[in-house]
């Protein structure tokens, strides 16, 4: 009896970077998708055909990038600096800076800003379409209790998550302070946080195999439906082993969310109805990072080892790219016992 092999991870994008995965994106408008990477550089892929279409070289460690619009996109560094690039030309500019290294960005459509948090324990605002330089593109700067670790937008909307387990809630049209503080529901640091594509609310994870489900709404009935749950962990010789997870990612059409772990799993789950959908089947080493294509039918998965048991050997970094099944991420509806005749 022949055995099934087990379904492939996706496909690896050839070109990947030469050091640690800080992040991937799809694009909003097409199958692109941006790479940061702990060797220096920005890469863009076209992910359905496979073709490394642009590099871009920084100074330093590049610790995030998000796109602008399918011709250009953002970097964050190591190197203390905000990167513009455009995709076409090549051609690449120095946003800003801050005074320690750039964890994580985020561009805005609906403040045309972009939104940078460092470890510099500030989240800056640029606009930029000013012209080049600082004081022309800056918009605002704006103290953070611990160095921020994690930035998610949905609409209007921004949450930042920093080191200390506190989470601070901003309405971008007013950033003079948060409309909400906020500590972790999680015992431990904080790992990721992104918005509910919906606009109600957050799930954050840790570094302790656990994901919270928040919600924006200060009611008690909305409060009475927040949760938290494990996951990424694994029982042996009668102990569990804990791994971080390291991101989430949300379905764009269902809503659904995916997580990765040091595991090397990703798991989707179903927020609403507190149910794992699905295990893909484990990867090389740590998910550094996932991200959902524009209509949900990709996505990508960073199997990049993120030294949380510091240097070893370890299996090289890549970028696998999966098509995605519908039955992946559908909710299931729930089944009632029929009534009794």
């Amino acid at each position: 009896m022949t055995a099934v092999p087990p379904p492939a991870p996706g496909r690896e994008l050839s070109n990947p970077p030469t050091d640690g995965i800080s992040n991937l994106r799809f694009s909003n408008h097409s199958d692109h998708l941006l790479v940061s990477s702990w060797d220096k550089t920005v890469r863009l892929y076209d992910a359905s055909a496979n073709v490394l279409r642009g590099e871009f070289m920084h100074g330093g460690p590049v610790l995030d990038c998000c796109f602008h619009d399918d011709s250009s996109g953002f970097s964050a560094g190591a190197d203390n600096t905000v990167r513009r690039f455009v995709f076409s030309s090549s051609k690449e500019d120095i946003l800003g800076r801050h005074d320690a290294p750039v964890r994580c960005i985020e561009y805005s459509y609906a403040a045309g800003q972009l939104i940078t948090g460092s470890w510099d324990k500030t989240v800056k605002c640029w606009d930029p379409r000013g012209a080049s330089g600082q004081e022309r593109t800056l918009v605002g700067s704006y103290p953070q209790p611990e160095r921020v670790y994690s930035l998610s937008l949905v609409g209007n909307r921004l949450v930042v998550a920093t080191a200390g387990r506190h989470v601070n809630i901003y309405d971008l049209r007013n950033m003079s302070q948060p409309e909400q503080r906020r500590e972790s529901s999680l015992k431990y640091q904080t790992r990721c946080v992104r918005c509910y594509p919906n606009g109600t609310g957050y799930a954050l994870s840790s570094v302790e195999g656990r994901v919270a489900m928040e919600f924006f709404d200060l009611s008690e009935a909305s409060q009475t439906k927040k949760y938290a749950f494990k996951c990424h962990r694994k029982s042996e010789a009668g102990r569990d082993i804990v791994y971080p997870v390291n991101a989430i990612a949300f379905h764009p059409v269902y809503g659904t969310f995916a997580t990765g772990g040091c595991d090397g799993y990703v798991n989707v789950w179903d927020g609403n109805n507190k149910k794992r959908l699905y295990q893909y089947s484990k990867y090389p080493t740590s998910i550094a990072a996932l991200s959902f294509s524009r209509d949900g039918r990709l996505l990508a998965v960073a199997s990049s080892y993120t030294y949380e048991e510091g240097d070893k050997p370890h299996e090289p970094d890549a970028i696998f790219v999966r098509s995605v099944n519908e039955i992946e991420v559908k909710p299931k509806p729930k089944v009632y016992p029929n009534p009794p005749a």
